[in-house]
């Protein structure tokens, strides 16, 4: 832990989402909603377009996180705001970035919180992004 400061980047990544992406969340979480699929649908209620499911997003942006930590189990906690939609084009899809800053340091319950950045058309998708993380003696 003494080697993190607050201010470190600990994990970036970029992920590429297609409409097969969505059909496969939608098939795994029970998540059938056709803005989720059907453009005529996503239109007809005011939408710009085929929406990436919020949960799917979510899910996205904490793997590298959980990557760096190392184990799952060190996630003691989650939030994010949904603040703009990812539309996810028929032909060239979504790109969703996302960025781990070490936003605090707790030395003595030993944790970490992990602010996170992420966007898609390079707007932020989800606000207020935090995961508090368990640390680990190695990291």
């Amino acid at each position: 832990m003494s080697e993190l400061t607050v201010g470190d980047i600990v994990a970036e990544r970029t992920i590429e989402l297609s409409r097969d992406s969505l059909v496969r969340y939608a098939g795994a979480s029970g998540d059938f909603n056709p803005i989720h699929y059907r453009d005529d649908v996503a239109e007809s209620v005011g939408l710009p377009g085929v929406l990436a499911h919020g949960m799917l997003t979510m899910g996205l942006a904490v793997q590298p996180v959980v990557d760096w930590a190392g184990d799952p189990g060190r996630v003691e906690d989650y939030q994010v705001r949904f603040t703009r939609p990812v539309v996810v084009d028929p032909q060239d899809g979504a790109t969703v970035s996302i960025a781990a800053k070490i936003g605090q340091i707790d030395a003595e319950a030993q944790t970490v919180r992990v602010d996170l950045t992420v966007s898609f058309a390079e707007q932020t998708v989800l606000g207020k992004a935090q995961v508090r993380v368990r640390l680990a003696e190695s990291l």
